[in-house]
C-alpha cells in the first residue's frame, strides 16, 4: 500500500514525455479504429491531422472529467488542496481554482478531512488586511478551515462602515492587521471593543509585528488571539488554524438593533 504523502518516482520532464507519447498513440489508434468501423478511406496530409485535433479536443475534455473525478476521490482519501495542486504541478490556490467546491460542505462533493478540528458550523469572516498576497492566503486557509462568506476591508475605516451597514451580514469572526491606511488595526480594535453592539465578534490579531508592546497591546484592547504571520506557507496555514473554534463555538450573537 503506499503511503499518505505522494511522491513521483521520474522528473516532470520524464512524466510529461510519456504522457505525450501515450496520448499520441491513442489518438492515432482512434483515428484507423474510426476508420476501421465507419469504412472511412485513407485520410492523408490536412485531413488527417484535423481528424486528430478532434479526437484529442475529446481526448481533453475526458482528461479534465477524469481529473476532476481523481480529484475528488484523493479529498475523500483525506487530501487537502496543497497535496492536490503538487500532484498537478500548481499550487493550492490553482487547484481549488481549478477544482472548486472539493470541501464545501454546502455541495454534494465530500467534504474535507482535515486533521485539525474544524468548526460545527460554516462561519462569516471579515478581514482587515491591506495585503494582496496575505489576503490570499489568509482567505485560502480560512475557506480549508470552514469560512463561507469573506468580506475584505484594506483598512479600519473600510471595516466600520461594513459593520454599521445595517444590510451587511454580521460576520462570526474578525481577522485584523495591525498596519493599515487611514486607520490602522490597533485603533480599529479598541473601537470594536468598546462598542456594545460589535464588542462580542471575535477579534484574531494577525499581523508580522512581534513586538512586545504590540502584543500586549491587542490583548489589553480585549484581542482574542494574536498570531504572528510566518513566512513559510505551511506555518501560514498552522497559524490560521489555530484560531480556534472555541472563539466560533461560545460567540453569543447579539439580535441587530
Amino acid at each position: 500500500m503506499p503511503g499518505k504523502n505522494f511522491h513521483l518516482r521520474t522528473t516532470p520532464k520524464e512524466t510529461a514525455a510519456v504522457a505525450d507519447k501515450a496520448v499520441a498513440d491513442l489518438a492515432r489508434r482512434l483515428a484507423l479504429q474510426l476508420q476501421t468501423d465507419f469504412a472511412l478511406p485513407v485520410a492523408e496530409g490536412r485531413a488527417q491531422a484535423l481528424a486528430r485535433l478532434h479526437l484529442l479536443d475529446h481526448l481533453q475534455e475526458a482528461a479534465e472529467r477524469l481529473q476532476r473525478a481523481a480529484a475528488e476521490e484523493a479529498a475523500r482519501a483525506g487530501a487537502g488542496y496543497p497535496q492536490i495542486g503538487r500532484a498537478c504541478g500548481m499550487t493550492r490556490q490553482g487547484a481549488r481554482r481549478r477544482w472548486p467546491g472539493l470541501f464545501n460542505p454546502t455541495d454534494e462533493a465530500p467534504t474535507e478531512q482535515l486533521t485539525m478540528n474544524a468548526p460545527a458550523r460554516p462561519f462569516d469572516v471579515l478581514l482587515v488586511e491591506d495585503d494582496i498576497a496575505d489576503a490570499m492566503l489568509i482567505e485560502e486557509a480560512l475557506s480549508e478551515r470552514g469560512a463561507r462568506n469573506l468580506v475584505q476591508a484594506t483598512d479600519g475605516v473600510a471595516a466600520l462602515e461594513h459593520l454599521r451597514d445595517p444590510d451587511s451580514p454580521r460576520p462570526d469572526l474578525i481577522v485584523l492587521d495591525l498596519n493599515m491606511p487611514r486607520m490602522n488595526g490597533r485603533d480599529l480594535l479598541r473601537i470594536l471593543k468598546s462598542d456594545a453592539d460589535l464588542q462580542t465578534i471575535p477579534v484574531v490579531v494577525l499581523t508580522t509585528s512581534s513586538a512586545p508592546d504590540d502584543v500586549a497591546g491587542a490583548y489589553t484592547s480585549h484581542a482574542n488571539a494574536y498570531v504572528t504571520k510566518p513566512v513559510n506557507l505551511e506555518e501560514f496555514e498552522q497559524a490560521v488554524q489555530s484560531i480556534d473554534a472555541f472563539y466560533l463555538d461560545t460567540a453569543t450573537r447579539p439580535p441587530r438593533a
